[in-house]
C-alpha cells in the first residue's frame, strides 16, 4: 500500500503545494489502490481514470507554473452518483438512467473542479438515495471495509466505504435522512450535514426536494470542514440556497482540534439514549460525553419530545416529494425506455420504462408518497406529516435556547449483516432514527467517530442550529483531539 494513500487531504494538499510529491502521483497510488481492492468493496460505479489524471497534470503545471493552490488542490475526491458530472456517467444507481451522461456540471462539482481537486470517479448508493444500506443500488451492493460481510449505510455507502478503505481522502455524499451521517457512523469516517440551502443542489437528482443536502465526506474533521468550505455557499442557480457565506468552518475546526471546549454547553438528546439503541453504541457514547466534559463542555440533559415522531413523518413527506420528482423519469426525454416499438401508446412506453427502470425499493416509495398526496388523503397523511415537522423544528428551537449544540448518537445499531433487514422495510428504516429530525429541522449535523462496539465503529452526532455549522465542527474536532481516528483491517 501507497504511503500518499494514508495522508489526510491536508496534507497531501501541502506536500502537493510544496512540490515534494506531484498530484498525479497521489492520483495514481489511489487509482492503483482502487484497482486492487474495490473489486471487493464495489464503492464506486464508475472510475474517471484519464480524467483524473488529466485534472492532476492541470495542478502540477500550475504549480510549476507559480500559480497560487488553493487548500485543496491536487487532493482527489470521490462523488456520489447523484451530483451530475459533465461527460461522465450519472445514474443515481438506478437501471433507469444507465449510462446517462449529462451534458453540465452540478454546481458541486463544478466547485471542486475550480478549487483543484482531481475526481476519481462516482460512488455506489441506494438508487436515487433511497435506502440505509447501499444494498438498493441496481448494481449490487458496497460492503464495509471492517467487515466485507457487513453493510457500509446508506444511501452513500459508496463515499463512505471509499474512504475507510483507503480509495479516496474525501468524497461528496447527499443527506436527505442521514445519507450522509449514517454511513460515516458505520465506517469510522466523518460525514457532515451542512445547513439545508448551504450548499448548492443545482445538479442533485432530486429524491425529496426540501430534505437533500450535498455535503463533504472525509478521514478527519478538519478535511471534512475544508471540503464544506470549498463546496459551500450561495448559489444564485438554486432558489433555495441561503444568500450568506459559509461560516468559518475551517476555523472552527482548528480551534476544536485545541481540546478546550470550555463555554461550550451540550444538550444530550434524552429521547435518543434511552431504548432503542444497542448497549455497546450507547457505552462509547456516554465514554464521548464523559471525554467532552473533560475539555470544560458543560453537559446538560435535553428533551425534545417530538423527535419520535420524526421518522413516521419524515416517511411521509420524503416519498410524496420522491412521488412527484420521479415522475420526470417517463422513458421519453432521457435515459432508460423500454416498448418503442412503434405499435405502442406513450402511456404504455412509460409504464413499461418505469417498471424496468425503477428498483423494488423506489417503487414502494413513489406509491407511498402518491398515496399521501392523492385526493381525499393529503391532510390525513402529508397535511399532518408538515405539522410534526413544525413541532420538531419547535423543539430544536427551544432546545437551542438552553445549549450551543444537541449529541447524540448518530446510529442506534453499527454495522448489521448484508441481507439482514432488506425483508422488512421498517427495520431498515430504524438506521436513519437519530439522524432524521436534523433534516426535519433543515439544520446542520455531523458524525464523527467515537469508539468501537464488537470491532465495529460507533458514531457520535453533534447538531447545531441553522448556519452555525462552525459549532458543529468544533465539538466533532474536540472530540476526535481526544478519541483519534480508525482504521479497518487491512483488506
Amino acid at each position: 500500500m501507497s504511503e500518499l494513500i494514508k495522508l489526510t487531504a491536508t496534507e497531501i494538499a501541502g506536500l502537493v503545494a510544496k512540490g515534494e510529491t506531484s498530484a498525479v502521483e497521489v492520483t495514481q497510488a489511489h487509482l492503483d489502490r482502487i484497482a486492487a481492492v474495490d473489486d471487493r468493496v464495489h464503492a464506486f460505479l464508475h472510475v474517471d481514470t484519464e480524467g483524473a489524471l488529466a485534472a492532476a497534470r492541470r495542478v502540477d503545471e500550475r504549480r510549476v507554473a507559480g500559480e497560487e493552490l488553493g487548500p485543496l488542490a491536487g487532493v482527489p475526491v470521490a462523488v456520489k452518483d447523484v451530483l451530475t458530472t459533465k461527460g461522465v456517467p450519472t445514474t443515481v444507481g438506478s437501471k433507469i438512467l444507465e449510462g446517462w451522461r449529462p451534458p453540465y456540471d452540478s454546481t458541486i462539482v463544478q466547485r471542486l473542479r475550480d478549487a483543484g481537486t482531481v475526481m476519481l470517479g462516482k460512488t455506489n448508493m441506494d438508487e436515487f438515495a433511497m435506502g440505509s444500506s447501499t444494498e438498493y443500488s441496481a448494481y449490487g451492493p458496497t460492503h464495509n471495509p471492517w467487515d466485507l460481510d457487513r453493510i457500509p449505510g446508506g444511501s452513500g455507502g459508496g463515499s463512505a466505504a471509499a474512504l475507510a478503505a483507503y480509495e479516496a481522502p474525501l468524497s461528496i455524499g447527499s443527506d436527505t435522512g442521514g445519507s450522509i451521517r449514517q454511513p460515516g457512523a458505520v465506517t469510522g469516517t466523518v460525514g457532515a450535514k451542512p445547513t439545508y440551502g448551504g450548499t448548492s443542489r443545482y445538479g442533485l437528482v432530486a429524491f425529496s426536494s426540501s430534505l437533500d443536502t450535498p455535503g463533504p465526506c472525509a478521514r478527519t474533521v478538519l478535511d471534512a470542514a475544508l471540503l464544506h468550505q470549498v463546496i459551500g455557499g450561495h448559489d444564485p442557480r438554486d432558489s433555495t440556497s441561503i444568500p450568506q457565506p459559509v461560516p468559518d468552518v475551517v476555523g472552527a475546526a482548528k480551534l476544536g482540534a485545541t481540546g478546550d471546549l470550555t463555554g461550550v454547553k451540550l444538550g444530550v438528546v434524552t429521547e435518543f439514549t434511552g431504548e432503542g439503541a444497542e448497549p455497546g453504541v450507547l457505552a462509547a457514547f456516554r465514554e464521548s460525553v464523559d471525554a467532552l466534559a473533560k475539555l470544560g463542555a458543560e453537559i446538560v440533559e435535553v428533551s425534545c419530545p417530538h423527535f419520535r415522531y420524526a421518522l413516521p413523518a419524515y416517511y411521509l413527506i420524503a416519498p410524496s416529494e420522491c412521488s412527484s420528482n420521479l415522475a420526470r423519469f417517463d422513458g421519453v426525454r432521457f435515459g432508460l425506455r423500454v416498448g418503442d416499438d412503434g405499435n405502442r401508446s406513450l402511456e404504455e412506453v412509460m409504464s413499461l420504462t418505469r417498471e424496468a427502470g425503477f428498483g423494488a425499493e423506489v417503487k414502494r416509495r413513489i406509491m407511498i408518497g402518491t398515496y399521501a398526496l392523492s385526493s381525499g388523503y393529503y391532510d390525513a397523511y402529508y397535511g399532518q406529516a408538515q405539522k410534526v415537522r413544525t413541532l420538531i423544528t419547535r423543539d430544536f428551537t427551544a432546545a437551542f435556547e438552553q445549549v450551543d449544540a444537541l449529541i447524540s448518537p448518530t446510529t442506534p445499531f453499527v454495522a448489521f449483516p448484508i441481507g439482514a433487514r432488506t425483508a422488512d422495510p421498517y427495520q431498515m428504516y430504524l438506521a436513519d432514527l437519530f439522524t432524521i429530525p436534523t433534516n426535519l429541522y433543515g439544520g446542520p449535523g455531523i458524525s464523527v467517530p467515537c469508539g468501537l462496539s464488537d470491532g465495529l465503529p460507533v458514531g457520535l452526532q453533534v447538531m447545531a442550529p441553522t448556519m452555525a455549522d462552525d459549532r458543529m465542527y468544533r465539538v466533532a474536532a474536540a472530540l476526535e483531539s481526544v478519541v483519534g481516528t480508525f482504521t479497518p483491517p487491512a483488506l
